[in-house]
């Protein structure tokens, strides 16, 4: 397992979520949700306690208005997860879970593959039990550093 973290500022979530290759293969729990779509039909599905989205529909609502996050976890899971299964756990959270900034570093959910945290509004985390997808970002993007270093500097 690897993660990267990177400045919001430096890069958008479509960015990272290019990263994935295929992603629309996959299913996207959105849980710890403050963001500010001015397009309603975004704010209608990003209105509840949690959003449960296909990658393509995901990768649809991103490319059509680039607004600001400020908290928020994209955990992501094969398409054969079914959202009861998912829902058996408890829903990951970024305001205050402290599991970022430990070593070794963790998916919060365990049936996802990877985590994609917006971090306060100015930090995105990437976290997968695919090494090559944190690598691609951090060759992609040069702001992106190291989870693990991270935490023990």
């Amino acid at each position: 397992m690897k993660g990267c973290i990177i400045n919001n500022d430096k890069i958008s979530l479509l960015e990272v979520l290019d990263c994935i290759n295929d992603f629309e293969k996959y299913n996207c729990l959105i849980t710890n949700i403050e963001c500010y779509p001015l397009d309603e039909e975004i704010s209608g599905i990003l209105d509840d306690e949690y959003c449960w989205i296909e990658g393509k529909e995901l990768l649809r609502l991103l490319k059509k208005e680039d607004f600001q996050w400020i908290w928020g976890v994209f955990s992501i899971f094969p398409k054969d997860a079914t959202l009861e299964e998912v829902l058996g756990y408890n829903y990951p959270y970024a305001d205050g879970y402290k599991g970022f900034w430990q070593n070794p570093i963790k998916i919060q959910h365990p049936l996802a593959i990877s985590e994609i945290v917006v971090w306060d509004g100015s930090l995105i985390l990437l976290i997968s039990k695919n090494n090559e997808i944190v690598n691609i970002l951090m060759e992609k993007n040069i702001f992106a550093k190291d989870l693990e270093e991270y935490n023990r500097a």
